[in-house]
Formats: structure tokens, sequence, C-alpha cells
């Protein structure tokens, strides 16, 4: 069987590196070899977004770069799908593995069901029930029309079987994102904001922000930044800027020597400021997964999420973004009775393994 793994933003290297692991590793003990190309759509092009995670989470260079990065959603969409095609003309295979939800996500997985190639989708079924999230709508489509559907949760599962999906076509894996965490724990590296602002185990706390319900509008970015210096304590506040971001922030002044805006992280030195905070401020989707298993506590700016996991079992609240609504949670966090969480259930670190062992019996 030969496969073609589409990787093209930030959270897709880090669940396609642990499939291409336990694929060179079903490859040396197996007689039935599993062939791949790796494409990157060029979706994210930033230094920090992309290449660095191909060198740290030791994946193989891409096949082929499809440069599909730029433009509005409608333009990087088809840019992805011209150039998809093009690959998978002169590059037949026999399934299309693509994971997450990303706009690479949806572009791939049409372009291959048009060719009459079959699709895989790593982390299906997940779902905000929000479809103002371009994610959400990816999500939706991508599971219209794939054909093997490897989810995280059994709330993964049960959202394919409503809208009619064969339960024989669903496979309950686990998450590759902790396959990947839990390989790289050892790795985590320290970045220079650690020595340069005096960092300590729990005493900062880490944000991330990039939503454009949060970002985009100045005012309600700088409510909630207000609301986090206000309620914070004494914690220093550690913020990787997402480039959407830095803009808007450029327009704000925040009143705070505790705040320490940096460039965007690779994945083992971001990592290794989440595993040593106090807590998270997140409207990331990923990063709930993470902490979850980190046991740190975080706080997600947004009213829906896709992950219920992360607040029904693990350590994640659901506030929504309205800035008064950060004080509650911060004076909980800042008094120790943040609740415990557990990590849920196949989140193992051998989801990739349960993955390829699937795909080497289709």
């Amino acid at each position: 069987m030969k496969l073609t793994l589409v990787a093209g933003a930030r959270p897709n290297f880090m669940k396609i590196a642990p499939l291409i692991h336990a694929l060179e590793a079903h490859n040396l003990t197996k007689s039935r070899k599993l062939e791949y190309d790796l494409v990157h759509t060029g979706q994210h092009f930033d230094e920090k977004m992309s290449e660095t995670f191909f060198r740290e989470l030791n994946i193989p260079h891409p096949n082929a770069n499809l440069a599909g990065g730029g433009g509005s959603q409608a333009e990087q969409t088809a840019a992805i799908m011209v150039a998809f095609e093009k690959y998978l003309l002169v590059n037949p295979c026999d399934l299309v593995l693509v994971v997450g939800d990303v706009t690479s996500t949806l572009a791939c997985s049409i372009v291959a069901k048009k060719l009459q190639i079959k699709v895989a989708h790593v982390e299906a079924g997940i779902r905000s029930f929000d479809l103002s999230m371009p994610e959400e709508i990816n999500r939706m489509v991508t599971d219209s029309i794939t054909d093997y559907f490897f989810t995280t949760t059994i709330w993964a599962g049960q959202n394919l079987l409503n809208i009619g999906v064969a339960p024989e076509n669903i496979y309950f894996t686990g998450n590759v994102m902790i396959d990947t965490l839990n390989k790289n724990l050892p790795n985590l590296r320290e970045p220079s904001i650690w020595k340069e602002a005096a960092l300590q185990k729990g005493n900062f706390l880490m944000i991330t922000l990039h939503r454009p319900s949060n970002v985009d509008d100045r005012e309600q970015l700088k409510g909630l930044m207000e609301a986090i210096i206000a309620h914070s304590g004494n914690l220093k506040l550690v913020f990787p800027v997402h480039p959407r971001t830095r803009k808007m922030l450029a327009q704000i002044e925040l009143n705070t020597d505790r705040m320490y805006l940096i460039e965007p992280l690779g994945y083992l030195e971001f990592n290794f400021l989440v595993s040593h905070a106090k807590g998270v401020v997140t409207d990331s989707g990923g990063i709930t997964e993470e902490t979850t298993v980190l046991g740190i506590p975080c706080i997600t700016l947004r009213t829906t999420t896709e992950r219920p996991e992360t607040v029904e079992v693990g350590t994640n609240e659901l506030i929504g973004n309205e800035p008064k609504a950060i004080q509650p949670y911060l004076e909980r966090l800042l008094a120790g009775e943040w609740k415990k969480g557990e990590i849920p259930e196949k989140w193992d670190g051998k989801a990739s393994e349960r993955i390829v062992e699937i795909l080497a019996s289709i």
C-alpha cells in the first residue's frame, strides 16, 4: 500500500510525526510494507511555524512543498487544491491520510476523493458545533467524504455515528498529539526567556491568543489583556505572540512590567514553558489537550470547544471570551483550588501504533 501523508500547518506536524515514526517501525518488522510520501502544503510558511517542527520532531524532509500559504482562505484552499492535484497525478497513491482540521485537511481530502483515492482522517469526528469557526467547516466537509475515521475520544465517535457514518469505519485509536508529547517530554528545553525573565516553576502564566473573535478587535483584545493583568497576582505573564495577534497588540498599551511578549517558540521550548507554568490562558484547542496530560490548569477564552474531554475529564475550563469572566477563574488558580483532572482513555502514547496497525490491515 502507498500512502500520501499531508501536513500543512503547525498542529499537523505534531500529529504527522508519530505516524511517520510508527510507519518506520512497522516497515522494519513487518513483511507487508507501507510506503509513504510526505507532502507539506506550505500553509504555514513562517520558520517558527513549519521548518522548526520538522527538525525538532525528527520528521524527514517532505517529498514536496506545495507553497500554498498566503492570501484569503479561499485563495489558500484553491492554491493547495491545484498543487495537490498536480502532485497526485504524477505521484499516485492508494490512500491520502490527512490530520486535524486546517485548510490543508479540507483541500487535500476533496482533491483525493475527486481522483477516486481513499481518504483517512486522523482526529475525525471532533466538533465545536460553531460554524463561525473555519475549522468546524473543515471538519464537517472532510468527515463527509472520508473513508476511514480515526478518533481521539468516544465523543468524537458518537458525533460520527450521529451523521450516519458506518460503525465499522470508525476506529477509536486515541490521540496522536499525546504520542508526540510523551515521546518528547525528556527532550523539552529551556527557551532563552527562562533565564531572561528569571522564570521558575509555577511563578508565571502562559498566554496564547490568536482567534479572530479575541484578537481582531482592539477593544476586545485590550479588555482580555487588562483582565489577565489585573487578576493574575504577582505572576509573570509569558506571551508567545502569534503573527495575527502582534499587529493589534502594537496598538495597545499594557501597563505592567510582568508581561513578556516573545516570538513564537518551537515545540520543545513551548512545551517546556507549559509544563512549568502555574497555568495557561489560551484560545487554542490543541494546547488544552497537552495541559490535560501535563496536569496544568488551563483557562480557554472561547464559548465552544471541539475537545469537550479536556473539560469533562481534564484540567481545562471553558469560560467564554468576556473579560469579566476571567477574574473568578484566576482567583481559583491562585488559591490552589483548581480541579485535578485525569487523562482521557487511550491518551497513552500508542495511538499512532494503533492507526498503522489498522492501515496495514486494510
